[in-house]
């Protein structure tokens, strides 16, 4: 049944011109449309019929043969369906999302989760599909583009956890990661996993053959801004020269992929597809907090490694040279270039997206105007000053919560302490996210007389005698710090310190502050070491909690 809704919604988008949806763009009104199709839908029949509509979308202009030829659609044309189950406004809504697209630096085809985090239905769909046929691995002849190919062998067994997800060393990132690139000749790809193909590794390819030279790829993971957040239509990017490899593209890509893999992996019958979007964009698929959108990046880093991935966007790159019609940017391509364009993209799409923090722009959380003109940082930076928030002291364990806290501490720094902004360069929260505040590029008001030297980082939450959570930790001990060393932020022999350290004050708390003094690049200053030798000849004493970041 699973299978068949699913074919039903593919291809009702495949053949759909774009419109305007009255519903709101958000996972919800999709996970509605997939309910309405699960309980209206007749099953009998449907998935020929679906299926070969999705084949034959030349009309439409939207013809995949990627797709086609992974997913298995039938080769003949089938005519439309007398009647559809959606109702009008659900029919509207798949009309918007039913093709990923770019104009006018508006990104179309996407939905606002409920962790704040903005999906492209596009791939989404199609990592379900690919999970529900298994997860198959196509055989690739380099030597005769002629040679039929073996689309029904089964993936091979990668190693998995009880998530369904591949094994990983203890911080999430797989040991294969940073392998060294693909030898040409005693590496070819042998073999194309369908679920990546038709969820990341064509379009990574793709993008990236375009200009593989560059340091850094433009607009890889450009996010944007919604025109509203209770009932959302328009997406706004915050690059207009972002490539196809938007953030909303991203995500959709990793959830596909993640939820396509588990479902390769579940026993029949399968759940709904709807139950299985709700949980997944709620408190975790099967109970398991840690499956869910929030840590999509985390669990996208243990599906794959860069040397897997690298192999992996070079066959899909064969596959399209060999499909037709043929890609035009393909033709002619050495398999030398393809494979260096491959490496060349996992490296980036591993390292700038799958190893830097998820974060949410300043729109995403409904700041208030910067007041006045703020003052350029002048980069690189060569210390990390950590706080606790202290005020609100629970730590935020979602989207809607830590928005809140974030307009809140803005209010009060702005209205009550007659600040500019937020005094913070960035919040973490505890629901997998990090928070916008100052950001990366201009001064703050974190840490009184160094704002204009290091970047001000603070934990939601009091952490005088508890600790964040090790998400929100290792966000902050290992995954903001590495991405802004690649992007040239952050010296490398950067110093960390807490907030204490250099003000008057308790912050970041005496259980996180005992924690911090272990990490990497953590540096001791007289201030501090006087206060170690202190407590360690006199009951701990806790000093009064200073609001007054500056």
């Amino acid at each position: 049944i699973a299978q068949g809704v699913l074919w039903i919604l593919l291809a009702f988008l495949v053949w759909s011109k774009p419109g305007t949806a009255s519903l709101p763009l958000v996972m919800d009104s999709v996970i509605q449309v997939l309910s309405e199709l699960e309980q209206k839908a007749p099953m009998t029949e449907v998935s020929l019929t679906a299926s070969a509509r999705l084949l034959t979308a030349q009309d439409s202009g939207t013809y995949n043969p990627l797709h086609h030829f992974l997913l298995e659609v039938p080769s003949h044309k089938a005519a439309e369906l007398d009647a559809h189950p959606l109702s009008p406004e659900l029919q509207d809504l798949t009309k918007e999302v039913a093709q990923h697209d770019i104009r006018g630096g508006q990104e179309h085809g996407v939905v606002l989760a409920p962790d704040g985090s903005t999906v492209a239905v596009k791939p989404l769909l199609a990592g379900l599909e690919a999970g529900l046929q298994g997860r198959r691995a196509v055989n690739l002849p380099l030597d005769s583009p002629a040679t039929p190919w073996d689309a029904g062998a089964t993936f091979p067994d990668i190693g998995t956890t009880s998530s369904g997800l591949r094994d990983a060393s203890p911080d999430g990132i797989s040991a294969e990661a940073g392998a060294a690139s693909p030898d040409v000749k005693a590496r070819s790809p042998t073999a194309v996993d369908s679920l990546l193909a038709v969820t990341l590794t064509a379009e990574l390819g793709l993008t990236f053959l375009q200009g593989p030279q560059t340091q850094s790829h433009p607009g890889l993971g450009t996010d944007g801004c919604w025109d509203q957040l209770s009932a959302p239509q328009n997406f706004t990017l915050l690059n207009p020269k972002a490539s196809m490899l938007t953030m909303a593209f991203l995500n959709g890509a990793l959830d596909g992929a993640l939820l396509g893999n588990y479902l390769s992996q579940i026993p029949e019958p399968r759940p709904p597809l709807s139950h299985l979007l709700s949980q997944y964009y709620g408190a975790g698929v099967a109970g398991d907090p840690g499956f869910r959108s929030n840590f999509r990046r985390q669990n996208g880093a243990a599906l794959t490694s860069a040397s897997t991935l690298a192999q992996q966007v070079w066959g899909t790159l064969v596959l399209l040279q060999r499909l037709k019609p043929a890609h035009v940017q393909l033709q002619n391509m050495s398999q030398e270039l393809l494979a260096q364009v491959a490496t060349y993209a996992a490296k980036e799409f591993t390292e700038a997206f799958l190893g830097c923090p998820a974060i949410h722009p300043r729109c995403r959380w409904g700041a208030a105007p910067y007041r006045g003109s703020p003052t350029p940082l002048q980069l690189p930076l060569g210390f990390l000053y950590v706080h606790h928030t202290y005020v609100p002291a629970p730590p935020c364990t979602t989207f809607t919560r830590c928005s809140a806290n974030m307009r809140s501490m803005q209010s009060f720094h702005q209205d009550t302490r007659g600040w500019d902004d937020i005094g913070y360069s960035f919040v973490v929260g505890s629901d997998g996210y990090v928070y916008e505040g100052r950001g990366w590029h201009w001064v703050g008001a974190h840490t009184l007389g160094h704002n204009t030297r290091g970047f001000g980082v603070a934990f939601v939450g009091n952490y005088t005698a508890t600790l964040p959570t090790e998400a929100a930790l290792r966000t902050v001990r290992e995954v903001l710090p590495s991405c802004a060393l690649r992007a040239g932020l952050l010296r490398p022999d950067y110093k960390l310190l807490g907030h204490r350290q250099l003000v008057a004050t308790d912050c970041p708390g005496n259980a996180l502050f005992g924690l911090l003094r272990t990490w990497p690049h953590f540096t001791e200053t007289e201030t501090s070491r006087r206060a170690s030798q202190r407590s360690r000849r006199e009951p701990p004493m806790i000093l009064p909690v200073l609001t007054d970041l500056q």
